[in-house]
């Protein structure tokens, strides 16, 4: 894995399926670039991992939806979630037009109290 790199360059083409890239990877942290372009999650599918998810959107937009949750959170760009661990969610939508690029860090659950 090279130490260094561009998020935006190259770019792959979302077109045809989302495209997940691993950047960093460490004992109890792995960071994503994930690259969107029209798709969301199938209809009735949800995320459910048992890690934290911290994601952060680098360009264009996103629906993100929480199952407790009844309205989805709105992405642009520079907005950024918590997603905790057991904490289904799916994605709504991300732009069509132009390719949607998130920074997701993959990390141990929290403690909780």
């Amino acid at each position: 894995m090279p130490a260094g790199g561009n998020l935006f360059r190259p770019l792959p083409d979302a077109c045809a399926g989302e495209r997940f890239d691993d950047l960093l990877t460490r004992p109890g942290c792995r960071i994503e670039r994930i690259v969107s372009r029209g798709q969301a999650s199938p209809p009735g599918f949800w995320y459910d991992q048992d890690w934290d998810e911290w994601v952060l959107l680098l360009a264009g937009s996103a629906e993100l939806r929480l199952e407790e949750r009844a309205e989805p959170f709105r992405l642009s760009v520079g907005d950024y979630l918590l997603i905790p661990a057991g904490q289904r969610h799916r994605v709504e939508a991300t732009d069509p037009a132009v390719a949607t690029v998130w920074l997701a860090v993959h990390m141990p659950r929290a403690e909780r109290g």
